[in-house]
């Protein structure tokens, strides 16, 4: 169980939830299930703790996302890859813009590196606040994930 940080649980309970109703994409392994949540971890939950469905609203996002994972794994994988268009509906997200992010603590430095704490901070406490969605530029580029 994540022990979650006061201040940042009052800085993103000032943020006014948003819903969300539009297409979405997930690049997978051909095999695995689109809408199959990773409970693993990842840049933004603590493995464990919340299974998380990372998608991106742009088709290059996606992409964008599998091949850096893809990247730090030795081999890379040589299996074929799928890119999903997933509709998808939130009632209650926080949408967080980079300088939202930045003053929440986040590195933007350290990008490419996989130091996730303070983002893993940050979804956790999204979904301590009983969000069902958390919508945030991609680390690594311009995309919205």
């Amino acid at each position: 169980m994540v022990d979650h940080d006061r201040e940042l649980l009052e800085r993103l309970s000032a943020f006014t939830p948003v819903r969300f109703d539009g297409e979405v994409f997930r690049a997978t392994r051909l095999s695995l299930n689109a809408l199959a949540p990773s409970a693993s971890g990842g840049r933004w939950m603590v493995p464990g703790e919340t299974a998380t469905l990372y998608t991106s609203m742009e088709a290059d996002g996606a992409l964008a996302e599998i091949a850096f994972h893809w990247g730090q794994m030795t081999p890379i994988p040589s299996k074929p890859a799928m890119l999903h268009r997933i509709r998808l509906g939130t009632r209650k997200s926080l949408r967080l813009a980079r300088s939202d992010l930045i003053v929440l603590g986040v590195d933007w430095s350290s990008l490419g590196s996989r130091g996730y704490e303070r983002t893993q901070a940050i979804g956790a406490a999204v979904a301590h606040l009983n969000c069902d969605g958390l919508i945030a530029p991609r680390l690594g580029g311009p995309a919205r994930t």
